[in-house]
């Protein structure tokens, strides 16, 4: 329903010149880092951005805030059209759409404390708290956060890394905005960490009525949290769809390819699945490849995709239909996984004592194979390990030589 819709990027361009030098343009060529990208954002929702390194992610995340300025296109953000606000009128926008960006390190300033990071947003809008409440205001969102409200006056570099990303998702949240643009805000700290951070996150939403734009690499990551899923490539949406529709059924090669990297923690599937494999290099931004920008390393192109730009239009997908910019898209199961959640741990795995596979049948209950066997295999073992020891004695009789014929230098 268009009343559900808070956020719509309409033909989103993004060129960036090549200069000749530090101030002149050559005026030939441009980067084309976002490049005709469309979508729409409902309000509660999580909306996962994904794609290689330089394809443009980061970009339109900065596009989204107006921290970067469209060549073209246009953007609503709840009935108003962003790119024509001035900055005054923006600056009241910005109250209901903040980011929190990718590293915890470099994003807050180390000369200030906690509370005046996270309050820096009262002093800007200053009719949201009165000054005389706003210590008050950093500390409910310390603890919201799940930080201790008394290091309130702590620096950032009193914080791990994970801590520092929780300061910039408090700063973030402070005015209680609408929509969040979460910049790869898990990128760069440990797995543990990262779900804790996610998990805030989720909480946070379904507290404060939040909706997210979150961009990232990390598929995995982006299928935890998110409703549906966009894929980028070489600065296009390339592929949109609910997070079953992406996963479960991808008609893009590319993210078919991208599906088929990910690692399962399955050891059972060890072997078992089918990875596709791109070859080439990733083209240039400033000179991408006529056509489909996938076709030099796709596995499925053919001589008309270099002519035909594809659309990004609701294709089939083997159960329904859902938008795929490819000539030749059609559903590919990667591999099939199932929610093990419930599910009672296989008997060869629940335990951390080694076991000898090799002495047990198929099944782990399966008693062992033959005593006389299980003698003969220990026996071997202990014949490998005298013969092992042997060769030690030998290479000591060989180091032990009298000191007169021995190099001084060794």
């Amino acid at each position: 329903m268009a009343d559900d819709i808070i956020l719509k990027a309409d033909n989103l361009f993004k060129h960036y010149p090549i200069r000749d030098g530090i101030l002149r343009s050559t005026g030939k060529q441009n980067v084309k880092a976002v490049d005709g990208v469309s979508f729409e954002l409902r309000r509660g929702e999580t909306l996962g951005i994904v794609g290689e390194s330089g394809c443009g992610k980061s970009t339109l995340g900065r596009m989204l805030m107006r921290l970067e300025e469209p060549t073209a296109g246009t953007l609503n953000f709840d009935g108003h059209d962003m790119y024509s606000l001035n900055s005054k009128e923006m600056r009241a926008v910005r109250r209901d759409i903040q980011i929190v960006f990718q590293d915890p390190y470099t994003s807050l300033n180390p000369r200030k404390t906690v509370g005046d990071i996270i309050g820096e947003p009262f002093d800007i809008h200053q009719d949201v708290v009165p000054k005389a409440g706003r210590k008050k205001a950093v500390q409910e969102l310390l603890e919201l956060v799940g930080l201790n409200p008394e290091h309130i006056s702590r620096y950032p570099h009193q914080f791990s890394g994970g801590q520092r990303q929780r300061i910039g998702i408090a700063r973030g949240i402070a005015l209680r905005p609408k929509v969040l643009i979460c910049d790869e805000p898990v990128s760069a700290l440990d797995v543990s960490v990262q779900a804790q951070v996610i998990n805030l996150m989720e909480k946070l939403q379904n507290e404060l009525g939040l909706s997210y734009v979150f961009i990232a690499h990390d598929l995995s990551v982006v299928r935890h949290i998110s409703d549906r899923v966009g894929v980028m490539y070489l600065g296009r949406m390339v592929e949109l769809g609910t997070e079953e529709e992406i996963y479960q059924r991808p008609t893009h090669p590319y993210t078919q390819a991208l599906l088929s990297a990910v690692p399962v923690p399955d050891p059972t599937m060890r072997g078992k699945r089918e990875q596709i494999v791109l070859t080439g290099d990733v083209p240039s931004p400033a000179n991408p490849p006529s056509g489909c920008r996938f076709h030099t390393r796709c596995f499925k192109a053919q001589e008309r995709c270099s002519v035909d730009d594809p659309e990004l239009i609701d294709r089939p997908d083997g159960v329904a239909a859902h938008r795929s910019a490819c000539l030749f898209a059609e559903p590919r199961v990667i591999v099939e996984t199932i929610d093990v959640t419930h599910v009672e741990p296989d008997a060869r795995f629940a335990t951390t004592d080694v076991v000898d596979q090799a002495a047990f049948g198929e099944d782990a209950e399966t008693e062992p194979a033959d005593a006389a066997a299980m003698a003969e295999r220990s026996e071997a073992t202990v014949g490998s390990e005298g013969r092992q020891s042997s060769t030690q004695d030998n290479l000591l009789v060989v180091d032990d030589e009298p000191d007169e014929k021995r190099d001084p230098r060794v």
